[in-house]
């Protein structure tokens, strides 16, 4: 998909979100909250996945320490919100850039299994680290500005912050960084040869997709009003591997499409069974032998087909 249609999407799911709150409703204000924020994780990968070329499966890592140290930060130390999500982003880079040091190292699978080691390295310290994280129980009683007590107020600061850093991450993806990441991501050797200090670039790379990440985590703390530990087990991480995948990996607005898609999908069926796991399974299969490209390809070729008709 080229980049105007890319941008009318994004431009109309924009000016649709602007008018969620006004219809009334409490759960659809809070359903589209969680779906913001779970497609802001997702695109955040991507940035690995799609233009990088690095499958992590440990990215859910950094959606916890966002989500922990914003928790933290507000209620532990009383910081206004103004410094405590920006430490708690900058927080989560930082761990990024040590850990991301030793991964770009490493190549394909070894590369997504080392990620996956440091995230449930995360896992065990927020399990058993109870004086600060809360264990098992998990970080709970956040204090948040009296500015977002409301839904709607809340949702007005998520939409914002959202839509800033889909905006980055746009800019990103058509800057020449974006185009030396896609550069990586085809031919590393070829990269290399142009002069391309191709660890370095994936390092850059990893530490943003990182950054992002904690700013879904942040938001998704304040909203939850607390943080568990299930955010960083690898589960949470193979979530948005497959919200990617399911959207498609090549593409700015496949990881919003797969993310949204597979919210709903899970709320709707937790509705009715207990067997969401199956389902999702499922999906996975679907997309590894049906759509490998995802959703955005499929609608390409049906657009191309309706053309030629």
């Amino acid at each position: 998909m080229t980049s105007r249609p890319q941008l009318i999407f994004l431009t109309c799911l924009f000016l649709a979100l602007l008018v969620v709150p006004f219809l009334g409703s409490r759960y659809l204000t809070e359903l589209a909250v969680q779906v913001m924020i779970f497609s802001l994780l997702a695109l955040s990968l991507n940035i690995l996945v799609g233009h990088i070329g690095l499958v992590s499966f440990g990215h859910a890592a950094f959606f916890a320490i966002g989500g922990y140290a914003t928790a933290f930060f507000l209620t532990r130390w009383q910081l206004p919100l103004g410094a405590a999500m920006p430490m708690a982003v900058l927080l989560a880079a930082a761990f990024a850039l040590v850990i991301g040091v030793l991964c770009v190292r490493l190549k394909a699978i070894y590369f997504a299994m080392l990620t996956l080691a440091f995230s449930m390295l995360v896992w065990g310290i927020i399990i058993k680290w109870k004086p600060v994280t809360g264990g098992d129980d998990g970080f709970v009683g956040i204090t948040l500005p009296g500015m977002l007590a409301s839904p709607q107020s809340f949702y007005w600061f998520v939409l914002a912050v959202v839509s800033v850093s889909t905006a980055l991450m746009w800019l990103l993806s058509k800057s020449t960084m974006g185009q030396i990441f896609v550069a990586i991501r085809e031919n590393e050797t070829r990269a290399s040869f142009l002069g391309v200090n191709v660890r370095q670039m994936q390092l850059i790379g990893f530490v943003l997709a990182a950054l992002f990440a904690a700013i879904a985590g942040s938001l998704m703390a304040m909203y939850l009003r607390g943080m568990y530990p299930q955010s960083a087990f690898w589960t949470q991480s193979g979530h948005i591997v497959i919200s990617v995948l399911l959207g498609g990996v090549h593409s700015f607005v496949g990881p919003i499409l797969g993310a949204s898609l597979l919210y709903l999908l899970e709320v709707t069926i937790h509705q009715y069974t207990q067997y969401w796991p199956l389902v999702m399974g499922l999906i996975l299969l679907l997309v590894v032998l049906v759509l490998p490209e995802g959703l955005i390809e499929l609608f390409r070729k049906l657009y191309a087909r309706l053309g030629r008709k």
